[in-house]
């Protein structure tokens, strides 16, 4: 493995714009002089284990995110169980692996589910062979071997050599397009494999559909179809090769039922057009020792012609460098939007990726012209805004879109009007759940596009309709068939004889309605503001008081009798158990410290579940929980508990939140491939590093607070929209000076536990006094 680590200066007026079409997205001119930190971003952290990220080469936001493939578990054994190796190839990649079986073209990053992986592309020499790990006959597939000692990776490249063919691969990318440059060595018999069949997440019946058409010599087009995570997605591309191929053909995989009149052809060498269920394309070539063949492969939700214009628009040239060094400098864009100074090198190697991470989802979702596929499956233009699609809200509101909305304000603007755009094509009327790819997938709980919508309303972000916003949040929770909803209309919580998961329903519908309240009384609607304020208490109504736990209640009105706190399956709580999901009232931690007994016990409580061991049972089954990102009882591997250690700071006890949170960073994250201790979640868990590294966190998305922590850098400046700086500074920062003794911002002493969102987007200086004694001893 290998990635630069020098920390050269760019010196290069930099103008950031969010599209190439005018989409009312701002323009930020930075400092002339800025530090290139790409140089500190390891794409492998995480790639180990439960990381599930992906180290291939991507644009900032890119839809193309071009990665290798290490192997391919089917989602199902024969006998139709759930095949849980499956879990580990979310991205496609496993650094444990040592062979690969090809680049795929999308991948989602940090997910705990998947889907995705189209267009499979494998350079190979030899004997032609179209399986990817055994023949029919018993021998080896078209995968290669290959060694992390010649493999590289770097924010929007990625190199590795092929050492079964002796073909070195090199992959970039543009937003819409993926460059990849094969250098070969002599031969008669070298192939390029278009392998239409491979999917992450695999199953029997997930291809609907493929289609090819080879335009001409060096010019191929086509689509698939696939029926998985998203239902009915269709993604389209333009495959380019820079040189022509003597020969082509495919082999189909699927037992053809009907033909029609396509039976007169040999239809498998030399013939145009390629249709199945499941089939493998091939290209040949003659190559000499050395030789380059270069891929262009776009990509668009719409057509082949709109792949086409991608393609045209954004890489209408063969010079890979060209395209490397492009989409090099919107990463150096991007990273230097904060500059931090560390204690020590793998801190800033473990920040700056994290940061990273945070740059690759949501992606972009149209063609250059604006053109899209909707939630309805027809073609949209998007009009006054950029598309967006990946939306895994149950993770991401927490903190990667409050992150946003320092970070990216207009692109969180562009994503909050594509969740509109999404409810005005759902003929459910709703907000996204968890969409992507022109679909809702309706993974997880909650209707968490409130929060993100609230979020930005709070802190002025954006210039969305707030009306149209809040109508629209309104409309989603209100639909009574989803996911319990009517019962928790009607009950006042959700009974959990009539749905699961009741308990952590109940908590984050009551969330989300705090949140509909806030936007209500911004556009000054009290009849909403008033209904969803009532609503937002009705986590008192699954509190026991007499155990002190968050505990299912059935129709009844009685609450279920067998019951443990400590179990995270079968409890009322998804992905959690009551000890950690039970302490979710965002909207009113002052009321559910109280309810729970005071601030010392509450104190106490927390101690307590960093403190105490929790049985392995208790987590054997739920694949998202494993001891990687485990403390105590405490689950920092999944987003539920992300709040909790800044809780200590409503108890009086800031000290203890300070020693958590630096505790958590140094333990739970690290500049190795193990460096992330569960899902990143589409960024959340990146997102929670940079908040705590700075000091502060969102603990309640929907206000305009932030609550303050211990930072772990030593000096950071962000640069904000519209030419402002916020510089955050450490005084006596060390490894062991976790406390603060107080915090200023620009020379005002900060008196309580929250920093105001105006804080810092007005930019100025804030200073963390750090001590190695808490203020409370």
């Amino acid at each position: 493995m290998k990635y630069m680590r020098n920390n050269a200066v760019l010196f290069v007026s930099l103008i950031i714009l969010s599209s190439c079409k005018n989409t009312g997205s701002e323009i930020v001119t930075l400092k002339d002089s800025l530090a290139d930190f790409t140089h500190y971003v390891n794409p492998f952290i995480g790639t180990s284990k439960m990381g599930h990220v992906f180290p291939g080469a991507t644009a900032p936001f890119g839809m193309v995110q071009l990665s290798p493939q290490t192997n391919f578990e089917v989602m199902f054994h024969d006998d139709g169980s759930y095949n849980t190796e499956t879990y580990e190839y979310c991205a496609g990649y496993q650094y444990s692996d040592s062979i690969i079986i090809g680049f795929a073209h999308t991948n989602l990053s940090g997910t705990g589910h998947a889907d995705l992986g189209d267009f499979l592309v494998m350079p190979t020499t030899g004997n032609l062979v179209l399986d990817p790990f055994k023949t029919s006959e018993g021998n080896n597939g078209f995968y290669s071997t290959f060694s992390h000692g010649n493999e590289e990776a770097s924010p929007g490249y990625y190199k590795v050599n092929l050492d079964s063919y002796k073909i070195i691969a090199e992959l970039t990318a543009s937003e819409r397009v993926g460059f990849h440059q094969y250098t070969f060595p002599k031969s008669d018999d070298a192939h390029i494999i278009l392998d239409m069949i491979y999917n992450v997440y695999h199953h029997d019946n997930k291809n609907v559909w493929t289609f090819i058409r080879v335009e001409n010599d060096s010019l191929v087009t086509g689509y698939r179809q696939t029926k998985g995570w998203a239902r009915t997605k269709k993604v389209f591309f333009a495959m380019q090769f820079s040189k022509a191929f003597k020969s082509y053909g495919h082999k189909k995989y699927n037992k053809e039922t009907y033909d029609g009149f396509y039976r007169r052809f040999n239809q498998f060498e030399n013939f145009p057009e390629m249709a199945g269920k499941d089939l493998r394309a091939y290209f040949n070539f003659n190559t000499n020792e050395g030789e380059k063949i270069n891929i262009k492969f776009a990509l668009s939700p719409t057509s082949t012609a709109g792949a086409l214009r991608n393609l045209e628009s954004e890489i209408p040239h063969w010079d890979f460098n060209k395209t490397l060094n492009e989409t090099n400098d919107k990463w150096k864009r991007e990273l230097s939007k904060i500059e931090v100074e560390t204690m020590n090198e793998a801190d800033k190697t473990t920040f700056y990726t994290a940061l990273y991470h945070t740059n690759l989802s949501p992606i972009l979702y149209e063609d250059v012209d604006g053109q899209y596929r909707g939630l309805d499956q027809n073609i949209h233009s998007s009009d006054g805004f950029t598309n967006y699609t990946i939306f895994s809200l149950w993770d991401t509101y927490r903190a990667l879109h409050p992150l946003f909305n320092i970070t990216q304000p207009a692109r969180n603007n562009d994503m909050i009007k594509s969740m509109l755009a999404h409810h005005d094509e759902s003929v459910h009327k709703m907000l996204p759940i968890w969409s992507h790819y022109a679909n809702e997938n309706w993974c997880m709980i909650g209707y968490h596009a409130t929060s993100v919508i609230a979020d930005a309303m709070a802190k002025n972000v954006g210039n969305f309709d707030h009306k149209h916003a809040l109508q629209a949040s309104v409309n989603t929770a209100n639909v009574r068939y989803f996911d319990g909803l009517g019962d928790y209309i009607d009950y006042k919580y959700v009974p959990d004889d009539k749905s699961h998961s009741s308990v952590s329903k109940t908590l984050e519908y009551a969330y989300n309605d705090w949140c509909i309240a806030q936007m209500a009384k911004q556009v000054g609607n009290t009849s909403i503001e008033g209904e969803f304020m009532k609503r937002s208490e009705y986590y008192n109504n699954v509190y026991d008081s007499k155990i002190g736990y968050m505990r299912p209640k059935l129709a009844d009105g009685l609450f279920r009798k067998n019951f443990d706190p400590m179990d995270t399956h079968g409890q009322g709580f998804i992905e959690g158990n009551a000890w950690n999901y039970g302490l979710y009232v965002p909207q009113n931690i002052e009321k559910m410290v109280e309810m729970m007994g005071g601030k010392e016990r509450f104190s106490q409580h927390l101690d307590s579940l960093f403190t105490t061991e929790i049985e392995e049972k208790y987590i054997a089954k739920n694949e998202d929980i494993t001891r990687d990102g485990i403390i105590g009882t405490y689950v920092h591997g999944n987003e539920p508990g992300h709040h909790i250690p800044y809780l200590y700071n409503w108890t009086g006890h800031p000290e203890k939140t300070q020693e958590r949170v630096r505790m958590i960073m140094n333990n739970m994250y690290a500049s190795t491939v193990e460096g992330l201790c569960g899902n990143d979640d589409a960024g959340q868990m990146s997102a929670w590093y940079i908040f705590s590294s700075l000091g502060f966190y969102p603990v309640t998305p929907g206000s305009p607070n932030y609550a303050l922590g211990s930072p772990l850098i030593k000096e950071a400046t962000i640069h904000l929209d519209h030419g402002k700086t916020l510089f955050i500074k450490a005084n006596n920062q060390s490894k062991e000076n976790v406390f603060v003794k107080k915090v200023t911002v620009n020379g005002q002493v900060l008196k309580g536990i929250l920093l105001s969102h105006q804080d810092i987007i007005n930019g100025g200086e804030i200073i963390f006094e750090m001590s190695n004694v808490s203020k409370n001893k």
